[in-house]
């Protein structure tokens, strides 16, 4: 038997629509969920894809995430929004700020909208992709669970606090820049430890400061920051815009993305929707510019490997480890839909 199984876009979306919903996930917010998480997938970012669904709906029942939230938004100046996400799914709340952010974008220039008291956000590619869909540049930043150290200390203090860029580009997909502040994003030392695989050394230490390449010490020590001292600074940087701007919780005081013990953990995500002046013929020149960098022996366009993965999954459906897709049917077992999603998982 195949270790994974092959699903197409549209089933695994109706899988964890019924596995979310069969557990006490409004519809809505159960689509969003599940859009996202699929997305991730299909751009190769596993950890962030149907690994995280046995993590949530532990927390939905721990009461840890709130299924019941419903986005709260308020314009607070003339080109900026707060949304509260009411301890529920980021996704719900992102997808409200990038709808009605995008609207105050096209309206002002410029649009800043603060997300309080969120989640987990998943793959930041994803959410500012769909900014550069709407003709605008888009900037993201949200903070995690502490798990960086400043440089030279030894005790974590920053998430790993990613950072996303998104511009629409003449002629090909738009551009879109996702990293994470730690060498890697730390949802792929946990998807290594569920599968069972070692992690390369370099992603992480144990709680001793030593390298290590067992993902259950690396979860517990720290992850190793790109670009040492600066790799921080860019941490304290994302700290302030995810957290100070939004009035969520410091990444030292949030709770695990992985467990379902404690309090929610109150997290922000910050973004900034950004209008190209009309007279600037700003999507051509992008195209003009990454063409340049594609002329470059050994180069590559940020972004490219993730697009054609994306192309690939439009075409073919993704393949997801089995014991995740078994998994979520069990989950879904209360859904009227049950049959069919097994059905897709043959």
């Amino acid at each position: 038997m195949s270790a994974t199984v092959q699903l197409s876009i549209d089933d695994a979306k109706t899988l964890l629509t019924d596995a979310f919903s069969a557990n006490g996930v409004s519809h809505g917010a159960a689509l969003s969920v599940s859009d996202a998480l699929v997305e991730a997938e299909m751009e190769g970012q596993a950890g962030h894809g149907f690994s995280r669904v046995d993590d949530y709906i532990a927390q939905v029942r721990s009461g840890k995430i709130n299924p019941a939230a419903e986005p709260k938004i308020q314009r607070t100046a003339p080109a900026a929004m707060q949304v509260d996400a009411e301890h529920g799914f980021a996704y719900p709340a992102l997808d409200a700020a990038i709808e009605q952010g995008s609207a105050l974008a096209a309206e002002m220039g410029v649009a800043s909208v603060a997300v309080a008291h969120s989640h987990h956000c998943g793959a930041l590619s994803v959410q500012v992709r769909r900014i550069a869909e709407h003709g605008l540049v888009g900037f993201m930043v949200a903070n995690a669970p502490a798990a960086i150290a400043p440089w030279g200390a030894s005790q974590p203090l920053y998430g790993t606090n990613p950072i996303a860029f998104a511009a629409p580009c003449s002629g090909r997909a738009p551009l879109v820049i996702d990293l994470s502040l730690s060498k890697v994003a730390r949802g792929k030392v946990m998807h290594a430890h569920k599968t069972g695989q070692p992690i390369p050394e370099g992603w992480a230490v144990d709680p001793a400061g030593r390298p290590t390449t067992d993902p259950a010490k690396g979860l517990a020590g720290t992850m190793v920051p790109i670009g040492e001292a600066k790799g921080t600074s860019l941490a304290l940087m994302v700290e302030i815009l995810a957290v100070l701007m939004t009035g969520s919780s410091l990444s030292k005081d949030v709770s695990s993305f992985f467990t379902p013990d404690g309090p929610p953990p109150d997290v922000g995500q910050f973004l900034l929707l950004m209008k190209p002046p009309h007279d600037v013929d700003f999507a051509p020149r992008l195209e003009g510019l990454l063409s340049l960098l594609d002329g470059f022996e050994g180069a590559r366009v940020p972004g490219d490997r993730r697009e054609g993965l994306r192309a690939k999954a439009e075409r073919e459906g993704i393949a997801v480890p089995r014991a995740y897709v078994d998994r979520v049917i069990e989950l879904a077992s209360s859904s009227d839909n049950l049959l069919a999603a097994r059905q897709a998982a043959r």
